[in-house]
């Protein structure tokens, strides 16, 4: 049979001859839940697969995730050519092994740690930091029960303190693995963890508090330095040894090229161990993420598993076992590709673009800066006025521009605030950040000429209230609050970010 195309572009002849020929195999839906019973050729797979994931958003335009999006083509081919190596196997690709433990000497001697130069350092590459700070949980619970068992006291009610703000991981962690999460609530124009109320809440139970170095709510960095003075004092003051541990995933690449003067890491003695995301700033496709520690001290060899199977003796401390090699393969060639020079320029440059796209939201006179200048390049800004609309339609109607732009609300007691976020990579230009600043205009300027979709629930509120009173008057922060709380009942209250 012979197919023909009024297609010129021999690219987009291919296409369709594809698309022909994937509808003369597949003339039923494909199944969403059963396995089909006959085999299909290869083209037809890709195409029907293919055309499929064109309904997908652009990775580029995703201004929602802090994941990476972009690589070098010659990285892009070292991890097609390692996409079938098992990083487990580590007798058999001794190579791979080498590199990730480099990977985590470069890491740790970022971090000030505590290590000579040709001192091996204490760390692993993990799926994420999702992984990375399981890891570390694991750690800080299990020294603590072995130190509570020694005292001869109870060890069955452990606890992690942490501001509200933390990523969902670390509620994760506190669920599988049977700890209290002790979360301090944030307030008003202050979105981070409170040191002070953060050790006024540790306990004899307590098996770490966590800072996070880049709030995924605004960017922002938590006072790590103050939080080691308050924490000492109170360890001087119980006889306690509560630690530190700083969730860097989303800042640990960025502080110490930005800040370096900044301190947050090893160089403050009650941190012992800190996480970071290799596939955000890291700059490597996900998913990849690192854990180190200040010490072998600081990390229970109990947990550290030896097997001689695959060859050799092996020592793991993973929750999974296999994975792939090839993130861990692009980690080191951005280490040695870019170095502290290059490291340093791509996050100047987002740091510019961030302030860029600042001021020209700021100029449009409708939102509310709500991120600092001083932490992740990105920027989470709220309506001045949501009386009418709110921060959630602005992000369905840039939906329609291409752009994915998250909208959410704080977590207690600033639940009341709805946000957008805009997070700037490596691949988000300038003149990418001035067209979605024109892209909000155009939005803001389309949502005055619509009616508001609040309008019915206002009226029914004032109804409500006018049954127990003659006349009931709300100032505009009682007005947005009602309706912040509304929309956040409508999207489940769920923080948003990604790992």
């Amino acid at each position: 049979m012979v197919i023909t195309s009024t297609v010129t572009d021999p690219e987009e002849q291919t296409q369709s001859l594809h698309s022909t020929f994937a509808s003369r195999y597949v003339r039923d839906p494909i199944p969403r839940f059963k396995m089909p019973e006959k085999c299909i050729p290869k083209e037809a797979a890709y195409q029907i697969i293919n055309d499929e994931l064109m309904l997908d958003g652009t990775p580029r335009l995703n201004l929602a995730s802090f994941v990476t999006t972009w690589m070098e083509p010659e990285c892009d081919k070292l991890i097609m050519a390692s996409l079938n190596k098992n990083y487990v196997d580590m007798d058999e690709y001794p190579v791979t092994t080498e590199l990730q433990n480099r990977c985590v000497n470069m890491i740790a001697h970022l971090y000030h740690a505590p290590i000579g130069d040709d001192e091996t350092a204490v760390g692993v590459g993990t799926v994420g930091s999702s992984e990375a700070i399981m890891l570390a949980g694991l750690a800080f619970k299990r020294k603590w029960q072995a130190k509570r068992k020694a005292e001869g006291k109870p060890y069955d009610k452990p606890n992690i303190v942490t501001g509200a703000n933390v990523q969902v991981c670390w509620e994760k962690f506190a669920r599988y693995f049977e700890v209290e999460l002790k979360e301090v609530k944030l307030t008003e124009g202050y979105y981070v963890m409170d040191p002070v109320k953060a050790v006024e809440m540790v306990d004899e139970n307590t098996i770490c508090v966590a800072a996070i170095l880049g709030s995924t709510l605004t960017g922002e960095f938590e006072d790590v330095r103050l939080l080691n003075e308050l924490l000492t004092k109170k360890n001087d003051e119980t006889g306690w040894d509560t630690p530190i541990h700083v969730d860097a995933a989303s800042g640990g690449f960025i502080a110490p090229f930005l800040y370096p003067d900044l301190e947050w890491d090893f160089c403050l003695p009650l941190v012992k161990s800190i996480n970071v995301s290799g596939h955000k700033y890291g700059l490597v496709y996900p998913g990849v993420g690192w854990v180190v520690w200040r010490s072998k001290d600081d990390l229970p060899e109990e947990l550290v598993f030896h097997i001689n199977y695959l060859g050799s003796d092996q020592p793991t401390f993973t929750l999974n076992f296999s994975k792939g090699s090839s993130q861990i393969i692009a980690q080191y060639y951005q280490f040695i590709r870019l170095g502290t020079e290059g490291y340093r320029n791509i996050m100047e440059n987002c740091r510019e673009n961030a302030r860029i796209l600042k001021e020209g939201i700021e100029k449009t006179g409708r939102f509310n800066i709500v991120s600092k200048d001083n932490g992740v390049p990105l920027v989470a800004f709220s309506l001045k006025d949501s009386s009418q609309h709110t921060v959630f339609e602005v992000s369905d109607h840039l939906r329609r521009f291409g752009w994915i732009v998250p909208a959410y609300t704080m977590p207690p007691d600033a639940q009341h605030i709805a946000v957008l976020r805009v997070v700037i990579r490596e691949d988000f230009s300038r003149g990418l950040a001035e067209r979605l600043v024109s892209d909000i205009e155009k939005v803001v300027d389309l949502l005055d000429t619509l009616p508001s979709p609040l309008t019915t629930k206002t009226a029914h509120v004032t109804a409500v209230a006018s049954e127990t009173s003659e006349k009931v008057k709300k100032s505009a922060f009682e007005t947005q609050k009602e309706i912040a709380l509304y929309w956040k009942r409508l999207v489940d209250g769920k923080r948003v970010g990604a790992c």
